[in-house]
């Protein structure tokens, strides 16, 4: 038997005893040891989540160590890794595209089907990846950073040219680092203006702009007039995706990283007038994960300093109402198992 903390419905998470989980043929079994909470756990325990049904064990950024091997499933035990936590189909058009992110029939752990938020979980051995050299911290968020770096390498961002994150969570700041790995320059806008002195001050972006009423003339500035060559929206926020289209430099690109259950409209002469290219960006590839284990191994993108709370999975129930609230201060939240 084994603990895992279950959201039996928005609003509502509970700790229970269940099965242990046993390896089948080409699986391997984890003991979970770290976690780390997204906003699409956050989304979903507050009933807004796409592609959600309850009852759910959340929790998709992995971190463990390989406790059992099924048969065919060749891997050292004790070994600590990550889990690339998107299982793809490996046959629809998309896969046969190598485009695993957007698979036809995609089950993401902790959305799909259950997640880690346990001490022990099953994963096919190919989607758990060995990481030499980084802490269990880092190889927690590592799935986290993907996310940044695939909207960044899907928007090909290019040296020397602005770039715009609106929103400053951990998605965003994965873009912002990877943006200002590829030599962009990078403003952030937020309304939260904790987050836009932690970007500035530990994560070296060249601006910031705090939302409201004079955020558009502090762009204009920053920007000659000319708006950013690519925005990217990470706030999750309806409202804030359709204001972005007005913030792009004629011939620019907008990217989409939000997931929204909602219709985003926007005005078509404007768009055409400036000729945009409009991006959704979805999961990340295995190219997406060696990138960012490159990255935090040579230092050029930090994981560790986004962390502000942890606690324990047998603490998760009482703790999760708390970390959602924005009062909070959360930036990164980590549960620790075991």
């Amino acid at each position: 038997m084994m603990k895992a903390v279950v959201c039996l419905e928005p609003g509502l998470m509970e700790a229970r005893t269940v099965e242990k989980p046993v390896p089948g043929k080409g699986e391997v079994l984890i003991r979970v040891k770290r976690v780390g909470v997204c906003g699409t756990d956050i989304h979903a325990f507050s009933g807004s989540q796409p592609y959600f049904q309850y009852p759910r064990v959340l929790g998709h950024e992995l971190a463990g160590v390989i406790e059992a091997v099924g048969e065919d499933a060749d891997f050292p035990l004790g070994v600590e890794a990550y889990v690339i936590p998107y299982l793809e189909c490996g046959n629809c058009v998309a896969c046969r595209q190598g485009k695993t992110n957007c698979c036809t029939r995609m089950q993401v752990m902790g959305v799909h089907l259950d997640g880690g938020m346990c001490e022990y979980l099953v994963v096919p051995a190919d989607h758990v990846i060995k990481a030499p050299g980084l802490e269990l911290d880092q190889l927690a968020l590592v799935e986290c950073l993907a996310i940044g770096a695939h909207a960044v390498r899907r928007a090909d961002v290019q040296p020397g040219s602005t770039v715009l994150v609106v929103g400053a969570g951990p998605i965003g700041m994965g873009i912002m680092q990877f943006a200002k790995a590829r030599g962009a320059r990078v403003l952030v806008i937020d309304t939260n203006a904790e987050r836009l002195g932690f970007c500035k001050d530990s994560l070296g972006v060249d601006a910031v702009i705090e939302a409201g009423d004079g955020a558009r003339a502090q762009l204009e500035s920053l920007t000659d007039g000319d708006y950013p060559h690519t925005v990217f929206d990470a706030t999750g926020n309806p409202k804030a995706m359709m204001a972005g289209f007005d913030w792009i430099a004629h011939g620019g690109s907008y990217v989409l990283v939000s997931v929204v259950k909602a219709d985003i409209t926007f005005s078509d002469p404007e768009f055409h007038k400036r000729e945009l290219s409009l991006l959704g960006s979805r999961n990340a590839t295995r190219e997406d994960f060696e990138r960012v284990v490159s990255c935090l191994l040579d230092g050029s993108v930090q994981a560790s300093a986004m962390i502000t709370h942890r606690g324990h999975l047998s603490q998760l129930a009482e703790l999760f109402p708390l970390w959602v609230q924005p009062s909070s201060g959360v930036i990164k939240a980590v549960v620790e198992v075991g």
